[in-house]
């Protein structure tokens, strides 16, 4: 087993899954065993790294690679979160290596691209190229939830010149990506025995009216203006939840909405122009109904920024794996939104395939995460 395949086995097999906002505790949740996982990796190879505390049991961690004469500096970002195991079919913990695949939670999102990452910087730091970039490598946390790790990076002086976002891009450069946000509606009504239904006030059929008109806004929104390379935005109710008995008429109900932005809009856009149309729609119904402040609030990647760094960032991948690399959009959200919002040009790029991420049965392609470490390298060699 070479060196990348192993450390991926290591991280694979360390749990940290994001309890994404539930009331949940044990050994699985948070990030705090990869974490030391990883400051122990770095300390055996006598490379300093920052802990930078994001919030309880959750921290950053912040190595530095000072080239000899690098006149730009790199950012590489992996996150160290993954999503929960609820409905897998394999082991989540208990990497297995079979066809050419590396089988576990978290092995493509996004555990195989740390791999490469660490690998990629593991090399800079010992044959000490004369000619790289200097690099900062951040292992962030919460990425797949509230992106508390990567909001805290982007507000961080670090003096980067370019971030590339470890994500399963098969390989390919990902220039622009939507943002997202994400909110409660609670509708409220009036208790009552459920055989006198009439004394009451049932919140769960005002939250009807409620879904069936989001349902007409978000035909209306796929209809509107796209962006030429991501389409159009789009909003989707994931879960409902109300009332507590059969036989009591609720007196509470509440949805989650998915809202995804494109660039030229803001995440706040959202939840404003989904109320506008509901005020129009049910009118005095809105009386009821209630708007929870957002728990995410993603911005999109607005290309543009680092187009001066394409053209070197193609050939450092094409050099390695003997094929031009497209460049693309796509529809979901990375740690590059904060970033790039912060003013740094920012590309996601990495090994595995977005379709095989938070499956029941996750796996990532074991040569990819192998040429990703190549490119990496060449990356930080090129850009320098």
């Amino acid at each position: 087993m070479d060196a990348v395949t192993r450390l991926l086995s290591d991280l694979v097999a360390i749990p940290s899954v994001n309890p994404m906002g539930r009331d949940v505790s044990g050994p699985e949740y948070l990030e705090t065993a990869i974490s030391r996982y990883l400051r122990d990796w770095f300390q055996a190879k006598g490379i300093p790294v920052e802990r930078q505390v994001v919030s309880p049991g959750r921290e950053n961690l912040i190595a530095r690679y000072d080239s000899p004469r690098g006149r730009k500096t790199l950012l590489f970002d992996a996150h160290q979160d993954t999503v929960p195991i609820e409905g897998m079919t394999i082991d989540p913990f208990a990497p297995v290596l079979e066809g050419g695949k590396l089988y576990g939670r978290g092995s493509c999102d996004i555990k195989g691209g740390m791999a490469a990452m660490l690998t990629a910087f593991d090399r800079l730091v010992r044959e000490r190229p004369s000619d790289s970039a200097s690099v900062i490598l951040a292992c962030t946390v919460d990425e797949e939830y509230t992106h508390t790790g990567s909001s805290r990076l982007a507000n961080t002086p670090l003096g980067v010149d370019l971030a590339i976002v470890a994500e399963p891009t098969k390989l390919d450069i990902v220039d622009r990506h939507k943002g997202a946000v994400r909110w409660k509606i609670r509708t409220r009504g009036v208790a009552c025995h459920s055989s006198t239904p009439k004394l009451g006030r049932n919140a769960i059929y005002a939250m009807a009216r409620v879904v069936l008109a989001l349902e007409e806004y978000a035909d209306i929104l796929g209809e509107s203006k796209p962006d030429p390379v991501l389409g159009p935005p789009s909003l989707s109710v994931g879960r409902i939840d109300g009332g507590v008995s059969a036989n009591v008429v609720p007196d509470w109900s509440e949805i989650d909405l998915d809202r995804r932005v494109i660039p030229g809009e803001r995440p706040s856009d959202g939840p404003r122009l989904a109320r506008e149309f509901l005020v129009g729609k049910l009118g005095d119904l809105m009386t009821r109904v209630e708007f929870l402040p957002p728990w995410v609030n993603m911005p999109p990647l607005v290309s543009g920024k680092a187009d001066p760094f394409l053209p070197v960032l193609r050939s450092a991948i094409e050099k390695v794996g003997g094929r031009t690399p497209k460049i693309i959009g796509v529809p979901y959200g990375t740690d590059a939104g904060p970033l790039g919002e912060s003013g740094l040009p920012c590309v996601v790029f990495g090994p595995g395939d977005i379709a095989q991420a938070h499956t029941k049965d996750e796996w990532i392609e074991i040569d990819q995460v192998r040429q990703a470490s190549e490119m990496y390298f060449e990356m930080a060699r090129s850009l320098g």
